[in-house]
């Protein structure tokens, strides 16, 4: 018996189980249709609609499959061409990092080491030195190995003493040298300390090695004055008293590198009688006055830093302009000296460099000194610079003085 399905306006969903199952009757719009009908076409649509299902599915897994197999493809060609990016990226960025920190560090060192006294140390050294040479023949490896033994000493010892002004000074250096690696930070006391303990240990090493009594006692005598002149302990930081803080620059800059390391080559290295020669007269009485216009200059741009924490240098009790311009005085003095010394000599070559030299120095200073802007910290802060490139130009006349 065939079961007709009546039509009606809406239509109930039966549940539709194919192979072999009796499917329920569907109406529709009020039509019967026949189960064995239904149940026919249904298998037919059902058959029509699951290959298309299966056609549509396996269309995009190769689409799916194709895409993922190219989007891999480029990875392996990214991944061919740059050589394992991540790899080498990572590497890079490690050893950029470790080279900003190296460049950091020595950087730091430099400013802390204050090249512009390291300098002056090694030249006055090596311009002394050459002032023991009579003839050709004394430059021999004996000569070179003896300045360097002095250079070495001395430039270990000039980082103790700076170094330990700076542990001295940070609160001061905050207002007048705020780049200084203590006063900004970068270095902590721990590590100003440790850097002039270690230098200081390695100066003394140094000179008890060499056996020369006269560099012994220069690095001695040196070490004594720096530390009395700076560190803060009752009798002593001398650099809140003017007068002794210059004597003790005065003493170091133009007594102990002129006439001690003289004597180093002339007695120790040479092994000569000790003599006071002309030359060497001449330098150590210049480099007094140097010496004397180096400690009161110096104080100039700090003058602000020195007023607020009660140091009484020449330049917070006289004035910057009044000091500033009796360095001046001093320095033509001292070339004018430097003119008739070179003026009454006996050797044509040297009375010529000497007078020239010096005439050209002292022109150079007093047209300098006109155009400096007192009330501007970086222009005096830059002419103080401009005296120690005088300084050093001094270092390369002196030998020449005969």
């Amino acid at each position: 018996m065939k079961t007709k399905f009546p039509l009606h306006s809406s239509c109930s969903k039966s549940i539709l189980v194919f192979h072999g199952h009796d499917y329920p009757s569907l109406q529709l719009l009020g039509s019967y249709v026949p189960a064995q009908s239904l149940r026919n076409g249904a298998e037919r649509s059902y058959a029509v609609s699951f290959q298309r299902h299966l056609v549509k599915h396996h269309v995009t897994g190769i689409h799916e499959g194709y895409t993922f197999y190219k989007g891999g493809e480029k990875k392996i060609v990214a991944n061919a061409a740059s050589g394992q990016p991540l790899e080498s990226e990572s590497g890079a960025s490690a050893s950029k990092s470790t080279g900003k920190l190296a460049g950091n560090a020595i950087d730091a060192f430099y400013r802390f080491s204050r090249p512009h006294t390291v300098i002056g140390t090694a030249l006055s050294i090596v311009s002394v030195s050459l002032l023991a040479v009579e003839k050709l023949s004394d430059f021999s490896p004996l000569f070179f190995t003896g300045v360097l033994e002095a250079v070495v000493a001395a430039l270990l010892m000039n980082i103790y003493i700076v170094g330990l002004n700076q542990l001295s000074d940070i609160e001061i250096d905050k207002v007048n040298k705020p780049y200084l690696p203590l006063a900004s930070g970068e270095y902590s006391v721990g590590t100003g300390v440790g850097i002039v303990t270690s230098f200081a240990i390695m100066s003394f090493v140094v000179g008890w090695i060499t056996g020369s009594w006269p560099l012994f006692w220069a690095l001695f005598v040196s070490f004594v004055l720096g530390t009395a002149y700076s560190i803060d302990l009752p009798l002593l930081r001398w650099k809140r008293f003017a007068m002794v803080a210059a004597m003790c620059i005065l003493a170091v800059r133009a007594v102990i590198v002129q006439i001690a390391f003289y004597m180093h080559m002339q007695t120790f290295v040479y092994g000569r009688p000790a003599v006071f020669s002309r030359p060497l007269i001449f330098a150590t009485a210049f480099m007094s006055f140097f010496s004397v216009v180096i400690a009161l200059f110096k104080d100039i741009p700090d003058i602000e830093g020195d007023r607020i924490f009660g140091i009484r240098s020449f330049s917070v009790r006289l004035g910057q302009k009044r000091v500033f311009w009796i360095c001046i005085g001093l320095l033509q003095m001292a070339y004018g000296a430097a003119i008739s010394v070179g003026a009454v000599s006996s050797c044509l070559w040297s009375k010529v460099i000497t007078v020239l030299g010096h005439v050209v120095l002292a022109s150079i200073l007093w047209t300098r000194a006109k155009s400096v802007d007192l009330n501007s910290k970086a222009a005096i802060t830059s002419f103080y610079m401009f005296i120690w490139k005088l300084f050093y130009a001094e270092y390369f006349l002196i030998p020449l003085v005969r």
